[in-house]
């Protein structure tokens, strides 16, 4: 691969998801709910991954094998997270995060709202670029490398259905109305499924890099996990949500927040007051 031809599919990646964005910024007018706009990006992003490698089978670059094992993955993540994300913006009437700031910028929310989403398609190119330069590696055999890539991507999936399925049956049950979710997955992890979307992404450098001989392009495959811990740590995942639940749960959160690791799945902290006696 040469930079030419990479920069010319980092144009094409920007086009596509810029017109995604745009699409998204429509279905939000017309629908009044910003949930949708996680829901096409989701779709939007998997699709260029798909086509990434669609384009590297046409153009006979690399290892079918890896190529189609890839796709097949890139599809099972995009179907079941964008379907997940779907499922929950069809029962709510708009997305918390996005509804306050649509608030704060009162009658030009609709221009300022179509910038943001297209500089969040900008700003999602480290995603789409992992994905591309995965798919466009050379080598034409598999390596212990991709099988190893292919197994953290099912673990991250697995891990990420899971623990979505644990909080729905959390909030399904009557009795933990106004309680905070801390069982299973979400006893070690304040967002499990952060996490478990983070990881999935840690494959498309393996599936990548082949050291500077033969591959020198797949190392910027690493941008990819990166910009996204980045952007569910301290952007748009963590932050804006915690502050809701804060506003929501209170000090059953703010304990929460004590006992339990934000990102990174860990034994929860012991209540050091937990089984004293009150002092008389």
């Amino acid at each position: 691969m040469t930079l030419a031809h990479l920069l010319i599919a980092t144009g094409l990646l920007l086009l596509v998801l810029a017109a995604v964005m745009t699409f998204a910024w429509v279905l939000w007018r017309r629908t009044g709910n910003a949930g949708w706009v996680d829901t096409c990006w989701t779709f939007g992003l998997g699709f260029t991954g798909v086509a990434s490698a669609a384009g590297a089978i046409v153009a006979s670059e690399g290892s079918f094998a890896r190529q189609l094992l890839i796709a097949c993955l890139i599809a099972v993540w995009t179907l079941r997270l964008g379907g997940h994300i779907a499922l929950r913006t069809s029962g709510i009437k708009d997305d918390p995060r996005y509804a306050k700031l649509a608030e704060s910028w009162g009658s030009d929310a609709p221009r300022r709202m179509f910038w943001m989403l297209q500089m969040q398609a900008y700003a999602s190119l480290p995603l789409a670029l992992s994905m591309f330069l995965a798919a466009w590696n050379p080598l034409p055999e598999l390596r212990l490398q991709d099988w190893l890539a292919g197994l953290i991507f099912i673990v991250a999936l697995g891990g990420e259905a899971l623990s979505d399925a644990q909080l729905r049956a959390f909030a399904r049950d009557p009795a933990n109305k106004g309680k905070v979710c801390d069982t299973g997955l979400w006893g070690w992890s304040r967002h499990p499924n952060y996490f478990f979307e983070w990881l999935g992404w840690c494959a498309y450098p393996l599936f990548a890099i082949d050291g500077f001989a033969i591959y020198p392009w797949g190392w910027l495959a690493l941008l990819g996990p990166a910009f996204m811990y980045w952007l569910l740590v301290y952007i748009s995942g963590i932050p804006p949500l915690e502050q809701h639940m804060l506003e929501t749960r209170g000090r059953a959160f703010r304990d929460y927040q004590n006992r339990v690791s934000a990102f990174f799945p860990l034994p929860p902290k012991t209540d050091p007051g937990a089984g004293k006696k009150p002092a008389p």
